[in-house]
């Protein structure tokens, strides 16, 4: 666990599997009888929320939750993480009036990685393709990092698809801008340091290791929302969201600067997280968005400033929320605020578009 944690941390700074590392060491047995249960309640979970789309893409997983007749929130996921990532607040959203559709991305959950390369737009292009499935002709599009990089991007392709925009730390900044204000020398100290802490990446023997390795002992109930996050290997092998930081490049520190420093030199997927640029795309921006901005000393994407010039150009339209001492992931640390913001911005998508 410690290898993904490390990941994570570096990536995404996931308080959720912060905690967890703090494990102790559970009886195997337990664990067993644990692992167990978890299949079976993985199995209940997606009998009542799962499904598939096969898109041009590739087979694309996705949940739901609520009345299709209520307003349609498309969720895209962070970085390392799936579409359970709204799991304990998927039944307060449906309560404010939310129709919820969590989908996993490429790599993710239950979507696997293209063999051909993909981008961001990709994964818009298969939102509209569930979206046009499922006779949903407009939604509220929002994710949390590298997913609110994808609902701007669904913005751009398909402006006409979406209801307002939710950008939860992610879309509403280039993403390398904090980058690209250091010197060089700044900057590779920077990147040293997220990468010193590094694991190799590790595959287990079964299923069961694999879960076994990331079970919090310190919480209770099945945790079947771990099996997510486990995938089957080459060898007969188990690991943990194998091939993701490929996609990503981001496996190593020259990757990693490559991605900031020579975008069109780096595979699609990253070069289109690297180039996108919500100035651009929002220069005539049409629907509420709602901005949720964490700050705090170790803040990963110090935007406020760039974040507070967006919403100056569109006052009528965003809303710019403030989360003060708060890290990257406020669905986890401020889950309360993170609801009541999102559930007061149904009223603006509503009086908006003069939905009912």
């Amino acid at each position: 666990m410690r290898i993904l944690l490390t990941i994570v941390s570096i990536l995404i700074g996931c308080t959720y599997l912060q905690a967890q590392q703090n494990q102790l060491v559970a009886d195997h047995t337990d664990i067993q009888k644990a692992f167990a249960l978890a299949k079976q309640d993985f199995a209940s979970f997606e009998k009542a929320h799962g499904h598939f789309s096969t898109t041009k893409n590739g087979r694309m997983h996705y949940l739901t939750w609520g009345k299709p007749s209520d307003v349609p929130l498309v969720w895209s996921h962070g970085s390392l993480t799936n579409a359970l990532e709204l799991l304990t607040l998927a039944d307060s959203l449906v309560n404010a009036g939310y129709y919820v559709l969590a989908i996993d991305y490429y790599g993710h959950g239950q979507t696997p990685i293209p063999a051909h390369e993909v981008s961001l737009y990709h994964v818009a292009d298969d939102i509209k393709w569930i979206l046009d499935e499922l006779n949903i002709k407009k939604a509220v599009i929002g994710g949390w990092s590298r997913g609110g990089m994808i609902s701007t991007a669904f913005y751009d392709a398909y402006p006409d698809r979406v209801l307002g925009l939710i950008l939860e730390d992610g879309g509403s900044v280039s993403t390398n801008t904090f980058y690209h204000k250091m010197e060089s020398a700044q900057l590779t100290r920077r990147i040293d340091e997220l990468f010193k802490d590094r694991y190799p990446d590790t595959t287990y023997a079964s299923e069961f290791a694999a879960y076994r390795a990331i079970y919090d002992t310190t919480q209770q109930g099945s945790q079947f929302d771990l099996l997510a996050w486990i995938r089957s290997v080459n060898g007969g092998r188990w690991a943990i969201s194998p091939g993701v930081l490929d996609l990503f490049n981001m496996k190593t520190p020259d990757q990693f600067r490559a991605n900031i420093l020579h975008p069109t030199q780096v595979p699609l997927f990253a070069e289109s997280m690297s180039v996108l640029e919500p100035k651009i795309i929002f220069r005539n921006l049409s629907v509420p968005v709602l901005i949720l901005d964490p700050t705090s000393p170790n803040d990963l994407f110090p935007f406020e400033t760039e974040n507070a010039a967006l919403q100056k150009q569109h006052p009528h339209l965003i809303d710019h929320k403030i989360y003060p001492n708060c890290g990257h992931n406020i669905h986890y640390e401020r889950p309360n605020q993170f609801l009541t913001d999102i559930a007061n911005f149904l009223a603006t998508v509503k009086t908006h578009n003069r939905v009912r």
